[in-house]
């Protein structure tokens, strides 16, 4: 199903932006990002949703992790309700995720509230009650409540007295079969449109594929609503994918090379998996903790509040852990194995660097990851055409890995953006680099992988041809490499006339050919029973032909971040925001710090919801001695120089 696009508002990540048609001083709602949120201009298309959604239009935003999506309902929110037109109910999957951003919104003097099973029943009521008074701004709640009979008819209330303003549908994502994070429960919310169609609806996600998108629309029955995609790049991301071959000690070395006593989020595929890499983490010196559906749900709640609200942490977790988690200084996010598709890679990766700062994204993947991924695919109970689906994904994310070219192109081709830096716009030139991804940075050593690829599709020929069996990749390389292992022997396939051709071939490098006849389709990994074997395909052909050159990498170590460049001089301690501080400013800087971090904790909130790291390096560096000198600075909205204006004077003029 193909997605209409309107032409106005509809930001083109390409073309000059239609904003410039626009001065941001004729956009009404201007007032209350600087008043209520401290910034003083809008970013990339969030003007035009703003605009379109308190205008009482629907939308489909597609926007990047730390993007901005929030203030594109929570200002058309707070703008209808003071237009008298009520209340907004945003549908939240997670329930971190409302506590953090309704925290924040309490900060900026927002009222805003939320429904979920945290509540006592004493408070649930209280939050009806001053729901029904219109008193709530922003309601926050999970699909399975605002699809309840009891909920809906409270809502059926507001909508008779003409306060039930908006609907905002986060991670909207999940309400796709196609998603990386499909979640049954938000299918029930086309009650929304069908039960209240007079009241707009926004849905908003940081990843959807054009499968994706086509499901969301025709699943949130939002055919004519307006798309908004913005730009799916990240440029402050640094992607890095490497060969696994100690994944563990790789990890480690990564970590205390780049990262030291920075935040970051480790991905394994088992719960496992998880507990190790935890342990091992903690015995090299590093704050790491485990998260995993199997632990308690308190240990859960609480690992992920230290992850919050503590600095340095390392979260190591199955993808249970992640979405809707606000913290902005993640400085890493490491995949020990390979996701199911580019869409749950590019949302697990782009957990990092929300405040725009040098973020890197690293992966150790292997032929064995490619092989799980496969087997859990062609396992699962879901019909044909869905298993092709993922597959295709899957292969999608196998080029992205096997790429000697620049991975952010490859990224953002799949999203279907192509990639142009300023300076190529400017000249006309298509420039097909990032300078910002391993394959940029250092280009990889290329070898022809031809001949090696003829001969292990060569070989599962044959095996199937003696023996009327397919065999695993294992099996396959020893008989290419010449080795004879038992197997090889009572099989009799030492006879195979491929045995030993191979023999000038590492493992490694065998392993590596068949990773990219597995990306070009030239390999079908098959199973059954618990055992994965190899197949021909069609496209097996023209490989044994030599009419498909296989080129392959060679294999690298993990590099070190060259001295001197922006990201080594984006480490210094204590964080890369306050990174080009002078001396004074940095002690200042600091003591903000350790003030914001007591207030945090009499708030139970993460620091960041008081003040991101960098309102706290403006303010450090404009040495302010009195009120005035802080207005003006980005971050700090009315409320907050209310709350803590006298505050952060006498910090920074040492009275504290």
């Amino acid at each position: 199903m193909g997605l209409k696009r309107h032409n106005i508002g509809c930001f083109d990540p390409i073309a000059p932006p239609f904003l410039s048609l626009l001065s941001p001083l004729l956009s009404p709602h201007l007032p209350i990002l600087r008043e209520v949120f401290g910034y003083d201009a809008f970013r990339g298309p969030q003007q035009a949703i703003i605009d379109h959604v308190a205008a009482g239009g629907d939308a489909l935003v597609l926007m990047p992790t730390g993007g901005g999506k929030s203030l594109c309902y929570q200002i058309p929110a707070i703008a209808r309700q003071r237009a008298g037109q009520g209340i907004t109910v945003v549908v939240s999957p997670l329930i971190a995720l409302m506590h953090d951003q309704v925290g924040a919104l309490h900060e900026a003097g927002v009222s805003a509230a939320f429904l979920n099973s945290t509540q006592s029943s004493e408070e649930a009521s209280d939050t009806e009650r001053r729901l029904m008074r219109g008193e709530i701004t922003l309601l926050y709640a999970a699909p399975e409540r605002v699809t309840n009979g009891r909920f809906l008819a409270q809502l059926d209330s507001l909508q008779e007295r003409g306060m039930l303003s908006l609907f905002a549908i986060d991670e909207a994502h999940c309400v796709s079969q196609w998603g990386h994070d499909f979640r049954p429960e938000y299918r029930g919310l086309t009650v929304l449109h069908e039960r209240y169609p007079g009241v707009p609806r926004v849905a908003l996600t940081a990843t959807a594929d054009a499968l994706t998108r086509a499901d969301i629309v025709e699943r949130l029955q939002l055919e004519s609503a307006q798309l908004f995609i913005s730009s799916f790049d990240r440029p402050n991301i640094r992607y890095t994918i490497v060969e696994k071959k100690d994944a563990s000690t790789q990890l480690l070395r990564f970590i205390e090379r780049e990262h030291p006593e920075e935040a970051g989020v480790v991905y394994c595929q088992s719960r496992k998996r998880v507990e190790e890499i935890a342990v091992m983490l903690v015995e090299h010196g590093i704050h790491a903790l485990p998260y995993h559906a199997g632990l308690d749900a308190g240990m859960r709640q609480r690992h992920q509040n230290e992850f919050l609200r503590e600095e340095g942490v390392v979260m190591v977790a199955t993808i249970a852990f992640g979405m809707g988690i606000d913290k902005p200084d993640v400085r890493f996010v490491a995949h020990l194995d390979m996701p199911k598709n580019i869409e749950g890679y590019y949302q697990e990766t782009g957990r990092g660097g929300r405040d725009g700062l040098a973020t890197d994204a690293w992966m150790a993947y292997g032929l064995q990851d490619v092989v799980n991924q496969r087997r859990m695919i062609d396992e699962s109970p879901a019909g044909e055409e869905f298993k092709q689906v993922m597959r295709g994904k899957l292969d999608a994310l196998l080029a992205l890995a096997e790429a000697t070219d620049c991975r952010r192109v490859r990224l953002l081709n799949y999203f279907g953006e192509s990639y142009k830096s300023p300076t190529d716009e400017a000249n006309g030139i298509y420039m097909p680099f990032c300078g910002n991804c391993d394959n940029c940075l250092n280009p990889p050593e290329v070898w022809d992988g031809t001949d090696a690829a003829r001969k292990l599709l060569s070989t599962v020929y044959r095996c199937h041809q003696t023996s009327g069996h397919s065999f695993g990749a294992g099996h396959t390389m020893d008989i290419v490499r010449g080795k004879k292992t038992d197997k090889v022997v009572q099989r009799g396939h030492e006879s195979i006339s491929t045995f030993g051709l191979g023999a000038d071939y590492s493992e490694q490098q065998l392993r590596a050919v068949m990773r990219q006849l597995i990306a070009i389709g030239a390999l079908h990994v098959h199973t059954e029973d618990g055992f994965s074997t190899l197949h021909l395909t069609d496209a097996s052909r023209a490989v044994l032909k030599g009419e498909v050159p296989v080129q392959l990498r060679e294999s690298t170590q993990i590099q070190a971040s060259p001295r001197g460049d922006k990201r080594s001089r984006n480490r210094n301690t204590p964080g890369a925001a306050a990174a080009n501080l002078g001396q004074d400013a940095m002690v200042r800087y600091i003591n903000l710090k350790a003030w914001r971090a007591e207030v945090a904790k009499e708030h139970n909130l993460p620091a960041y919801v008081i003040f991101h790291d960098a309102t706290l390096a403006a303010i450090a560096e404009h040495a302010p001695h009195n009120l005035g000198d802080l207005q003006g600075i980005s971050g700090l909205g009315v409320k907050k120089l209310e709350a803590y204006g006298e505050q952060v004077l006498r910090v920074c003029n040492g009275a504290m």
